[in-house]
């Protein structure tokens, strides 16, 4: 079973960036940003496809993209192929459901981490310092303990290998005090907002990720948002901290191989057809939950 796309091939187009799922062209002033069906964990793409993957994180994007527009304008100029150049309409069949024709901005070297829920690198950090990104947490938190309040825990953007989580005020060295003040500020308005929607369909956002860039001198939301590969998501009729919570993301294919004897040093090994299915399953299920839809 290994059913999908793996790559994009537009010749006509100049390719602008490839990255672990998706590919990016320039067109005529714009960036087409193409997601494959490509799976990565631990910085490795697996040789695996999870069919529909790509349809289903553009999907939900432009839900939430459309959702959160008065809190932050962001990137999409389009989503439906008849709203696309002249030279991409041969490339429907490929383009359907996983594409967006977005504006080129100046990102922000930074991934924006909001977190809720004390999980992943934020629950390893606490257990090794009692705070996470510089932001000193109450003690004796368990695993999967909600936040009084959700905190806001950047980290720098790797090429290669993992993000780097980095305080508040390196955040500010690098993009400057006033910027940063305003990218919190949007980024915990973005996550209780999508949170609020999340809970009423019996989810929980545990922690996500942006990314920002600058258009027209205004800050504007790019690539993607709230996503089963952004994002924790926990059914809440299943949340119970002090552990390793149930998911509805891509921590269910980091599970498996964590349960493997792969080195994470080495090529990653294929999933097996069930690991393929159950991940497709899911991610087919968070967007029918926050959607409410049942086709992409």
């Amino acid at each position: 079973m290994n059913d999908g796309l793996f790559d994009t091939n537009i010749p006509e187009l100049k390719l602008f960036k490839k990255g672990k799922v998706r590919e990016v062209y320039e067109v005529e002033g714009h960036l087409l940003i193409v997601a494959s069906d490509r799976v990565s964990a631990f910085d490795y793409v697996l040789p695996s496809l999870i069919p529909d993957k790509g349809k289903v994180l553009t999907q939900i994007s432009k839900f939430w993209f459309d959702y959160t527009s008065l809190i932050c304008p962001n990137h999409v100029v389009g989503t439906e192929i008849d709203e696309y150049p002249a030279v991409l309409q041969k490339y429907r069949a490929l383009l359907d459901k996983r594409s967006m024709l977005t504006k080129k901005t100046e990102v922000f070297p930074v991934e924006c981490v909001v977190r809720g829920y004390l999980a992943g690198s934020g629950w390893k950090d606490y257990q090794a310092c009692g705070k996470t990104s510089g932001v000193k947490l109450p003690p004796d938190l368990r695993q999967g303990d909600r936040l009084e309040e959700p905190i806001f825990t950047p980290a720098t953007k790797a090429e290669e290998g993992h993000d780097i989580n980095i305080s508040f005020k390196e955040m500010q060295k690098m993009v400057g005090a006033e910027l940063a003040q305003k990218i919190r500020k949007i980024s915990i308005e973005l996550y209780q907002k999508a949170s609020l929607h999340a809970l009423s369909k019996g989810i929980i956002i545990a922690d996500t990720k942006f990314e920002f860039g600058v258009y027209e001198g205004e800050i504007i939301l790019v690539d993607e948002i709230f996503t089963p590969d952004s994002s924790r998501f926990w059914p809440v009729s299943t949340y119970a901290p002090g552990k390793s919570q149930p998911s509805l993301d891509k921590q269910f294919v980091r599970d498996y191989l964590e349960g493997t004897d792969w080195d994470k040093q080495s090529d990653p090994p294929a999933l097996p057809d069930s690991i393929i299915r159950q991940t497709a399953e899911r991610y087919r299920e968070i967007f029918r939950l926050l959607t409410g839809k049942d086709e992409l």
